[in-house]
């Protein structure tokens, strides 16, 4: 059963936390996030994508890099601007997009569940980019960013969050990109305690997003308790930063790709190897996003299609080989284009359906890319399918937006 734990939290004095909260550190490069910190020596970024105040030729995965992020950090507490609560609270985290809200409750989830698969994973995690993370981790003491996690809707903690809610939020404000972001604290201890006893029947939860960060999280707190001698299990390197929003409240939107050839084929060829698995219709000229799942729509040469994949391409009945991806992967991506490794392979590229298909017609209307495919979002209930039956989604599958905003609260190891 799911562990909820309460924490003191360190976070922004109330009139900073806009200011400090910025973006994850996965969503920028570093050029990027080093234009949007611009002169605001208070933004996160400065904490969780350090190399921003680091010469352009040092090794992103340099210790300066992870000891630099951890001075940073130390300096905001310095200043003052970040404080700690002085007792054990958890957290309410609502964010509003195109006047939609979810609300997620801010707890520390538990190694144990990790590794004993409560927490569910849907996705494959590369061992450098987990390696990084832990090295932010190991370096820091600190969970400075919170993961992003799902679980089976409970209406009582639904009616718990919805009297939280009717208080003024401790941080209230939308960001440049239109987002709201809201943050109460919850404090009354019976509060608390029955939202831990809920969790404690939730049979699992599930990493919507951050599966690195979740890795790297539990594998530190791992480490830490078998270089304990004095180890109890009580310590709080037994647990890590999460925010957990109830399934009926998620969206996922569409992951889509971009083609850099078409493996020597000639379009006319190209489109006469589609047609054996999809049944096709040009569009023409404007954009045609997919109406249902497995209906796809492809972009090439100025023209837009409908791609509708034909009965025996699928099977509804395999979790995994019903997706999208999976339909897209094994008939047109290996085959056809003699694109094997999605992870590896540079003639593919993924954009996440927050860009809009005016991204795709752009990168191949510039000729940097041959041909687009837009593809229909995967279901939460997909997601929590696979996840339940051990099964790994294909790469680039899912993207969650918003964005969780990183340093509204951080959780402490030590």
């Amino acid at each position: 059963m799911a562990v909820l734990k309460a924490f003191k939290g360190i976070r922004p004095l109330k009139d900073k936390a806009a200011r400090i909260a910025s973006r994850p550190y996965d969503v920028l490069n570093k050029e990027e996030a080093r234009a949007e910190a611009g002169d605001n020596e208070l933004s996160f970024l400065h904490v969780i994508k350090p190399e921003i105040d680091l010469p352009d030729d040092m090794d992103h995965y340099s210790q300066e890099v992870y000891q630099k992020g951890k001075e940073n950090f130390f300096e905001l507490l310095e200043k003052k601007v970040l404080f700690q609560d002085e007792e054990d609270y958890l957290y309410v985290y609502a964010q509003t997009m195109n006047g939609k809200t979810q609300y997620g409750l801010v707890g520390c989830a538990s190694v144990d569940d990790y590794l004993n698969n409560v927490i569910k994973k849907h996705e494959l995690t590369r061992p450098d980019k987990e390696e990084d993370r832990m090295n932010h981790v190991r370096v820091s003491g600190m969970n400075y960013e919170p993961v992003f996690f799902s679980y089976p809707a409970v209406a009582e903690i639904d009616e718990i969050v919805g009297k939280v809610i009717q208080n003024d939020p401790e941080y209230d404000f939308t960001a440049e990109d239109g987002v709201g972001h809201h943050f109460w604290v919850i404090r009354d201890k019976e509060t608390i305690d029955r939202i831990s006893e809920l969790f404690d029947k939730i049979p699992s939860t599930y990493v919507a997003d951050g599966h690195h960060r979740t890795a790297a999280a539990a594998l530190v707190g791992k480490e830490r308790r078998e270089n304990n001698p004095n180890h109890t299990g009580n310590e709080e390197y037994n647990y890590f930063l999460a925010v957990h929003f109830p399934d009926d409240q998620l969206n996922i939107i569409d992951y889509n790709r971009l083609i850099k050839d078409l493996n020597g084929l000639s379009k006319t060829e190209f489109i006469e190897k589609l047609n054996e698995s999809f049944e096709i219709e040009k569009k023409g000229p404007s954009i045609y996003k997919p109406e249902k799942l497995h209906n796809f729509s492809m972009y090439l040469e100025g023209e837009w299609y409908s791609l509708t994949a034909k009965n025996d391409t699928y099977d509804d009945n395999d979790p995994i080989g019903v997706l999208d991806v999976t339909i897209l992967t094994k008939q047109v991506l290996v085959p056809v284009l003699d694109i094997e490794d999605l992870r590896r392979s540079k003639r593919i590229d993924f954009v996440g359906g927050i860009r809009g298909l005016e991204e795709l017609k752009r990168r191949v209307d510039s000729g940097e890319m041959k041909a687009a495919f837009a593809l229909y979002p995967v279901s939460m209930k997909q997601l929590i399918d696979i996840a339940d039956s051990g099964n790994i989604m294909p790469p680039k599958t899912t993207w969650f937006e918003p964005k969780l905003r990183s340093g509204l609260v951080v959780h402490s190891l030590d």
